[in-house]
């Protein structure tokens, strides 16, 4: 059915910003704006101000991480873009970054440095400042965000905007803005004190001078002249957001940060000093009221780097053949570790060191959060004609972390163990106490491995390959990765690349007890039976812990309880005989503990427990269906359709489609085939 013009139109009207347009280009004399500002006195909040408001405007949320308190800024999984450029496992970076804007906000001496992002490439560095910048242009279109800036009314007629968009206060002396500040300050929220430091650039001091001069001193006058505008901070149209990328060395021009000579007007103002013969056009200019983001920022030619010192230090430029130009932006530069070591070893550069908050940030060490990265790429709504299949996204995550993290100095703890604690997981014999230890023992973990973009690629190479397979699994993202090393830019050295292919055997290994495991519950997954296991153990657990006796329902008789239930049970995850009691106390310690939170222990409650009598109930129920019948070419139709029973039981559960439920089937029964588990 055709759409009609009507109702194309329909959705173009719907879709117009008419008003916001007539809300963001608000326009009035200095009378006007000081009616503003006295409704409203954070409008003339400065850059760090109105930076950090923006970010707790998306709200803070409270957690813990291993006992430490962490917080959570909901602005960073990029509500604007619909979570398109969202950071994950990033909340120690991020709230590092957060505090020191608050602090400069504050005006505690941080607003005087360079904020400095530092970590390995594919870190996030680039996505957190992008976030920055669209967050900034979007809090200048919302009400409690608006900013101003004014522009000239000349005798011909013709209108000059100030090229900097500066605060329309800075016309007045300074003693004015203080009392101003202070009188409009009276009864507000507390909070960070309202400042307003600088000067008028050289543009619009030539402008008030002159109809000073042509007013004869009456500043009221002068003001007269003014015309205060509502601005929007935009970084396509160059208004309150710069950006440099260093370029050739022997290319690079300081004038791309602070503007040059319009050499075509010197003919008409007659000299080459006059603001109206130069173009204030630089990223510093044009990154007045905003921010500026420095790309690669250590690979700046020296005299660059001199730019940024007073910016950074004094909030003031030198444009050729002018004064010093105050300008009020945040500066924000990332660069990766070999530049950061380069500069640790510069003596030239200590000047530069000095006036740097170092903010680290590092690769994910969280393996939820490397999954929810891919998971945002790679969901069913992205990737069309082909199925991912369960774990698949998982594996290549646990491989990614796994080269991030440095093994641990505790002999009893594995790798792949301690990749677990720190996603969350519980082990015997570990607290969260010794989650901070191992974190403490490891400040460096992250800063080196596996990027998110290696990753990519290769999941990427895998649902593009011309396999004839609808389903995408595990091994062949796996061989991917394996298949790329040797190709890896970034693994310079062979006992790189042998620790990376060690790590992928790891993971291969991993993904076969979990797929085990998934097909162990299929064949066991009547829920009912577990529960009723369940609370057989626990009523016998009771009466052993007790000291007292089980009654048995069908006889009604007093018995002691069936030790060889609990240890049928408890061998299935490999307790012994000499831990029996501890294991068994730790499971009565956490139903108490449950029950002092008003909660109920259940066969899901615990995980190790959980694990147990899934598994005495598959030995239990085993053989009903035989595994190995898979791999073999006559199936009889009552095997068959048990099978199937697995299968949908594999499909509604876990995620499979049929194609990779019957894969996955087929993998287990050749394990057991080939005798990894034997079937007795």
């Amino acid at each position: 059915m055709a759409i009609s013009r009507d109702s194309l139109k329909a959705i173009v009207k719907s879709a117009s910003e008419r008003e916001e347009f007539a809300a963001s280009h608000w326009e009035g004399s200095f009378d006007d704006y000081l009616d503003v500002v006295a409704r409203e006195p954070r409008v003339v909040r400065n850059a760090f101000q109105r930076l950090h408001d923006l970010i707790v405007s998306f709200g803070v949320k409270e957690g813990s991480d291993g006992k430490e308190p962490v917080r959570t800024y909901p602005f960073f999984a990029d509500p604007l873009g619909g979570g398109r450029d969202a950071v994950f496992g990033l909340q120690r970076p991020l709230m590092d970054l957060v505090a020191n804007l608050k602090s400069a906000a504050y005006g505690y001496g941080v607003e005087k440095r360079v904020l400095l992002l530092h970590g390995p490439v594919g870190s996030s560095k680039s996505t957190i400042v992008r976030l920055l910048k669209r967050g900034f242009e979007w809090y200048s279109r919302q009400p409690e965000g608006a900013l101003y800036s004014f522009e000239w009314k000349l005798p011909d007629g013709e209108v000059a905007r100030c090229p900097m968009h500066e605060e329309p206060l800075h016309l007045l002396p300074a003693k004015a803005r203080e009392k101003l500040l202070a009188e409009v300050s009276k009864g507000r929220e507390p909070g960070y004190p309202l400042r307003l430091d600088g000067e008028l650039c050289p543009f619009c001091r030539h402008w008030f001078a002159h109809f000073l001069a042509e007013a004869r001193g009456d500043e009221m006058k002068v003001l007269e002249r003014v015309r205060v505008r509502r601005i929007v901070i935009s970084e396509r149209d160059r208004v309150g957001i710069g950006t440099f990328q260093p370029k050739d060395e022997k290319n690079q021009d300081s004038t791309e940060l602070t503007g040059d000579i319009n050499y075509r007007k010197i003919a008409q103002y007659g000299s080459d000093s006059d603001p109206r013969a130069f173009n204030f056009d630089g990223e510093f200019n044009v990154a007045n009221r905003g921010m500026i983001e420095f790309v690669e920022v250590l690979k700046l030619d020296v005299a660059f780097l001199y730019d940024l010192l007073g910016a950074s230090q004094e909030h003031v430029i030198k444009p050729k053949k002018f004064p010093q130009t105050s300008i009020d932006e945040v500066i924000i530069g990332h660069t990766n570790e070999p530049e950061f070591r380069r500069l640790q070893g510069n003596e030239l550069m200590e000047a530069f060191r000095d006036r740097t908050i170092r903010v680290d940030v590092p690769y994910n060490t969280t393996l939820d959060d490397e999954v929810r990265i891919y998971r945002k790429d790679y969901s069913a709504r992205r990737v069309s004609g082909k199925h991912i299949a369960p774990h698949t996204l998982e594996m290549a995550a646990m491989w990614a972390v796994l080269t991030r993290l440095e093994e641990p100095k505790n002999a009893q703890l594995t790798l792949l163990q301690k990749l677990k604690l720190y996603n969350g997981k519980t082990l015997p014999g570990f607290t969260q106490d010794n989650i901070r230890e191992l974190r403490a023992e490891s400040p460096r973990e992250g800063m080196e491995g596996i990027s998110p973009r290696y990753i990519q690629d290769k999941i990427s190479n895998a649902l593009v390959a011309e396999t004839g397979e609808p389903c995408v699994n595990p091994f062949m993202v796996l061989n991917e990765l394996e298949e790329g090393l040797g190709f890896h830019s970034l693994l310079a050295s062979a006992e790189q690349r042998k620790r990376c292919k060690e790590l992928l055997a790891t993971v291969k290994e991993e993904y076969e007890d979990i797929v085990k495991n998934e097909v162990q519950r299929g064949i066991a997954a009547d829920e009912e039976a577990i529960a009723r296991l369940c609370g057989n153990y626990l009523d016998n657990l009771k009466a052993y812990t007790q000291g007292e006796k089980v009654r048995n329902k069908y006889t009604g008789r007093d018995e002691e309880p069936d030790e060889r239930l609990m240890r049928a049970i408890e061998e299935k995850i490999g307790i012994p005989d000499s831990r029996k009691d501890d294991f068994r106390r730790e499971i009565m310690n956490y139903i108490g503990a449950l029950a002092m939170e008003g909660k109920t222990f259940t066969w899901k409650s615990n995980e190790r427990l959980q694990k147990a009598l899934e598994l005495k109930l598959f030995e239990d129920q085993k053989d009903s269906i035989k595994l190995t019948s898979l791999v073999s070419a006559v199936v009889d139709k009552d095997t068959q359709e048990k099978i199937d029973v697995v299968k949908a039981r594999l499909v509604k559960s876990y995620g499979y489609c049929d194609v990779c439920a019957t894969d996955v089937l087929n993998f287990v029964a050749s394990i057991f085939a080939r005798g990894d588990a034997k079937e007795s």
